[in-house]
């Protein structure tokens, strides 16, 4: 029975890792994965997904506003599909998130989500909003604060390199602007001691 996955945590916890391991194994076991990603999100190349350990492969892209239910149809019917891989899907509007439900429902297709659940602000992105409510399961990628504790929050470093407590929800960038942390050093970095 496909249904809808996500996987989900702070920056540089191995999601993308995660993502490319699977649909490796899919391939492995003779099957064909279809991989989509953010069309803005150009750090590794237009229409790539890449790890920070250095693994990537092509992958087609969504658009904001895209029909992404439209989209995997139309791959379907170009040849089987053992499963649907989204990597940045935080960037997904509500409205995709409903789409690849509608896909894994009608079409039969497994989706697997990868991407953040909160922002720099610790405020829910829409699409992770969206995935949290409609996901069949979801599945914690975790990684560790400096501390050695779970981190769950996520820091941007502004030029200066001090935390940024304002701005754009999406600011595309890596190691050099982010930074993962535990809740309580999440809050001593933004200066919420209350």
């Amino acid at each position: 029975m496909a249904k809808l996955y996500f996987h989900y945590s702070t920056m540089n916890a191995g999601k993308s890792t995660a993502l490319l391991q699977a649909a490796h194994n899919y391939r492995e076991g003779g099957m064909q994965p279809f991989l989509i990603t953010a069309q803005f999100d150009t750090r590794a190349g237009d229409g790539r997904i890449s790890s920070r350990i250095g693994i990537g492969e092509p992958a087609d892209t969504f658009a904001p506003n895209e029909d992404l239910f439209a989209k995997i149809a139309a791959r379907l019917s170009q040849g089987p599909v053992a499963c649907v891989f989204i990597d940045e899907a935080q960037f997904l509007s509500r409205d995709q998130v409903w789409q690849l439900a509608r896909a894994v429902d009608d079409l039969g297709v497994p989706v697997m989500c990868y991407g953040l659940r909160v922002d720099f602000r610790g405020e829910l992105f829409p699409g992770s909003a969206a995935l949290l409510a409609w996901s069949d399961e979801m599945r914690e990628v975790r990684t560790i604060c400096h501390c050695g504790r779970k981190a769950t929050m996520v820091v941007r470093k502004g030029p200066d390199g001090q935390p940024l407590k304002d701005g754009a929800q999406v600011q595309i960038g890596g190691n050099e602007t982010y930074v993962s942390l535990c809740r309580r050093h999440w809050r001593e970095a933004v200066g919420d001691r209350s």
